[in-house]
């Protein structure tokens, strides 16, 4: 579904990823784990076209989109949620997701279904609601547009561990419907419990990639690049 090979991107001067390579399958959870500053943030940008490589070839869903507008990537099937989650605080939740909404998209019910927190919440402004709630918000906002492929920058950074449970639930279940998954992760537990392929990174070079399973049982990588 999703294949990057030989990536190198830059901010100015500055070489941020040198010659990455990853990929996302149809009904997989691939992970990008690493420390903060290690490029994660800047793979995921790149990918959508907020970052444009210098080099390398990204293919989403047999197309190659590293030259096409950002619109143009999303209107292909993929998906995005910044770590920042832009969602529209004085917009109600049901809203918010109008505005994600294209033809032949998630109906809002169908989104409601995935976090029942939101259908609580579907009336009041965006942001009066926790920030547990629009983290789910943001990716319901997201799957309106029908993504054959979604991927979530640190979604799990900064919630409550019976939200992270909820959010684990929902990226399963996303999983089993046939949706590509790749998401940036700093948390080992979350990562674990969704993720079905693995990559770490570390000064914008993939320093693994394997399963899951390969990368817990890999005690020198985990110790040395993420310190578990």
């Amino acid at each position: 579904m999703l294949s990057v090979r030989n990536l190198d991107a830059y901010y100015g001067r500055a070489h941020i990823l040198a010659d990455l390579a990853l990929d996302a399958g149809a009904g997989e959870v691939a992970v990008l784990l690493g420390r903060n500053g290690a490029g994660k943030s800047t793979t995921l940008k790149s990918i959508v076209g907020w970052v444009r490589p210098r080099r390398g070839e990204i293919v989403f869903d047999g197309r190659r989109i590293d030259r096409l507008p950002t619109w143009r990537i999303a209107r292909a099937g993929l998906g995005y949620v910044p770590e920042d989650r832009r969602i529209f605080t004085e917009l109600s939740v049901m809203e918010n997701l109008d505005v994600g909404r294209q033809r032949g998209g998630w109906s809002p019910e169908r989104a409601l279904a995935l976090f029942p927190n939101l259908a609580e919440a579907r009336n009041r402004p965006a942001g009066r609601i926790s920030g547990g709630e629009q983290q789910m918000l943001a990716i319901a906002r997201s799957l309106m547009g029908n993504p054959s492929c979604l991927l979530l920058d640190e979604p799990s950074e900064g919630l409550a561990p019976l939200i992270v449970d909820q959010l684990t639930a929902a990226i399963r279940e996303l999983r089993s419907s046939g949706v590509a998954i790749l998401l940036s992760e700093q948390n080992w537990r979350f990562a674990s419990a969704v993720a079905d392929r693995a990559y770490v990174i570390e000064k914008g070079r993939i320093r693994f990639a394997g399963t899951m399973a390969e990368l817990a049982a890999d005690e020198a990588v985990c110790a040395r690049y993420l310190a578990v």
